[in-house]
């Protein structure tokens, strides 16, 4: 925690530095900043995140959970708000006829949606000649496997939309998005089968908290 002097508080060293450089409990703190001195709220921040650890865990904090933790109904909703907003956000990334620009957007997209998934699940971007996003399509949900992903179920909703090319997307619920021997296996598996048929393969993205891996950013999709 940084020292509880004015120098130091959110909104004094917002007007010194800008909103990238602000730690997490510090934005937090201005979310509930309204209606109470800076300096409570910079406390209540930090005590938010001594119970709940991180902002990851916090984003799944339920209005009880708020209360709780000592806010007021006013500050638990003004929070809930805030990060209901964030989901709503994510979800209208990818929207068809939007273009698709890189591996970030696609995690941007996806990771509100993969918070409260206990499973594994794979999902395909459609994408026509020009990168415009065509649909968004669930293929499975269970742990990956072979069979479970298979290049069949793959690529159907790609020749059913005649995309012209595809993204791969899926989650990692241990939070580690760093691929498995089995996600290599079956990314190479799918990449084959799209050159076979005329759908390129752009990207396989899998997501893992506030983290994710890019076969096509590590050049693992040759």
């Amino acid at each position: 925690m940084l020292r509880a002097t004015q120098e130091y508080l959110p909104g004094s060293r917002l007007s010194l530095t800008d909103w990238e450089s602000l730690s997490d409990p510090e934005l937090i703190a201005l979310v509930l900043g309204p209606g109470s001195s800076e300096l409570t709220s910079w406390r209540q921040a930090n005590r938010l995140f001594s119970r709940f650890k991180s902002l990851q865990a916090l984003s799944k904090a339920s209005y009880s959970e708020l209360r709780a933790a000592s806010l007021s109904q006013r500050k638990a909703n003004a929070l809930l708000a805030v990060l209901c907003l964030h989901r709503r956000l994510g979800q209208q990334t990818l929207v068809p006829g939007k273009s698709f620009r890189s591996s970030l957007e696609i995690y941007e997209h996806f990771r509100p949606l993969f918070d409260e998934l206990k499973k594994e699940c794979f999902w395909d971007v459609l994408l026509d000649g020009k990168n415009r996003i065509i649909k968004v399509v669930k293929v499975s949900e269970g742990s990956l496997t072979a069979s479970l992903v298979h290049p069949r179920e793959v690529f159907r909703p790609a020749i059913q939309e005649a995309a012209a090319a595809v993204l791969f997307v899926h989650n990692h619920p241990s939070g580690d998005p760093a691929p498995s021997q089995e996600d290599i296996q079956i990314t190479r598996r799918l990449t084959e089968t799209g050159r076979i048929i005329g759908i390129k393969p752009l990207d396989h993205v899998i997501i893992g908290g506030f983290k994710y891996f890019s076969f096509a950013d590590q050049g693992l999709l040759t």
